[in-house]
């Protein structure tokens, strides 16, 4: 039986990945640092990423799909607090009953968060 998911995402920087995440609110999960992987949770939402130094952002095409609440105050504290909107990924309601945004991380991996209006 599935009982979770977590996805592992690149990252060529853990310092610049974790304040990024951070300021997304989200925490750093266990006590233990390791050089080159970092785990972070934000409410029941895991997220790993894995060091990848010779990654080119621009080539990078890791992607997540954030299930959501409330996704229209989300989006508009994130415009307050100058996190970019992906130029394609403006707040917009999908032909499949989802309001939807993106947003790139540093080493452009796509933050998709979404919504059900059913």
């Amino acid at each position: 039986m599935f009982t979770e998911i977590h996805p592992k995402l690149p990252m060529h920087n853990k310092n610049t990945t974790q304040k990024f995440y951070e300021n997304l609110g989200f925490y750093v999960l266990g006590s233990e640092d390791f050089e080159a992987y970092l785990m972070m949770k934000k409410d029941e939402i895991e997220l790993h990423f894995f060091e990848f130094k010779k990654l080119n952002p621009l080539e990078n095409y890791g992607q997540i799909y954030i299930r959501t609440t409330d996704i229209k105050d989300l989006y508009e504290d994130l415009q307050k607090r100058e996190i970019k909107i992906h130029p394609n990924g403006a707040l917009q309601l999908k032909p499949w009953m989802q309001l939807e945004f993106s947003i790139l991380d540093p080493d452009h991996n796509l933050i998709t968060f979404g919504e059900s209006v059913f």
